[in-house]
């Protein structure tokens, strides 16, 4: 049976829809940058989602090629994630999202080393005859934050921010967003 991350870390991939504090260690994804609404029909973030899975897939399938991953483990591509930030904006201005930044991001299992990754990008290339040049191996470590699942509409996403923000400060934390700590989603 493939590893499933979803099942496997379910308090980072399934968390309760009231806020609640996590430990999230240290991750590696494969992640593209980029600027914009990402409801912009054939913009840079559906471009960065192509490329994201063509990558993931290209490791996950490897299995059934001749190039062989050392520890390979089967498993299901995790999902999609996203951190997001606007400059000069403390938190996010959903109101404002042509001036979004934003790095599209998937999970990678710790076998995925950088030349395996390196591997993959130049497969996809070579298989889907287009640049991946953009795609990155990107750890990230981020340490106690707050989580909670937000359901509804994207343009609602403010009122659950905003109880993750008071549950924050009513736990005695307060916002520490920076360019290492960005607002993180997982869809």
């Amino acid at each position: 049976m493939a590893f499933d991350y979803k099942k496997e870390y379910k308090e980072f991939y399934l968390p309760p829809k009231k806020p609640s504090i996590v430990e999230v260690p240290k991750m590696t994804f494969l992640a593209v940058r980029g600027h914009g609404d990402p409801n912009e029909e054939g913009g840079a973030y559906k471009d960065a989602l192509e490329m994201l899975y063509s990558v993931a897939y290209t490791i996950k399938m490897s299995k059934k090629g001749d190039h062989r991953i050392e520890g390979y483990v089967d498993f299901v591509v995790p999902p999609l994630e996203g951190f997001w930030w606007q400059d000069g904006v403390f938190g996010v201005d959903y109101a404002r999202k042509e001036d979004f930044n934003w790095v599209s991001a998937i999970r990678v299992p710790d076998f995925v080393t950088r030349g395996e990754f390196e591997w993959a990008v130049e497969e996809a290339t070579a298989k889907k005859k287009r640049d991946f040049s953009q795609v990155e191996l990107l750890t990230i470590e981020e340490g106690l934050c707050v989580q909670c699942l937000h359901v509804g509409p994207y343009d609602d996403e403010p009122a659950t921010v905003e109880a993750m923000r008071a549950f924050a400060e009513e736990s005695g934390y307060v916002e520490d967003f920076s360019d290492e700590r960005m607002h993180h989603e997982i869809y």
